[in-house]
């Protein structure tokens, strides 16, 4: 699996250094960043939506000028 994250700023701080490293921790992080990724999408795609049906108003509202 590809993951490619654009930006993302985090702290990150453990007691333990050998506990993060466990593969039940390891996929708990992956997971929470693939949600974050996948709700950041789902609102750019909300955006584009909202800007094209702005767009659409702003041509009609123009033609009956």
């Amino acid at each position: 699996m590809e993951v490619e994250i654009g930006e993302i700023v985090s702290i990150v701080r453990a007691i333990d250094s050998e506990s993060i490293l466990t593969p039940k921790i390891m996929e708990a992080i992956v997971r929470s960043v693939m949600e974050a990724v996948e709700a950041r999408e789902q609102h750019n795609k909300r955006i584009r939506g909202e800007q094209r049906i702005t767009l659409g108003v702003s041509h009609e509202l123009e033609e009956y000028e």
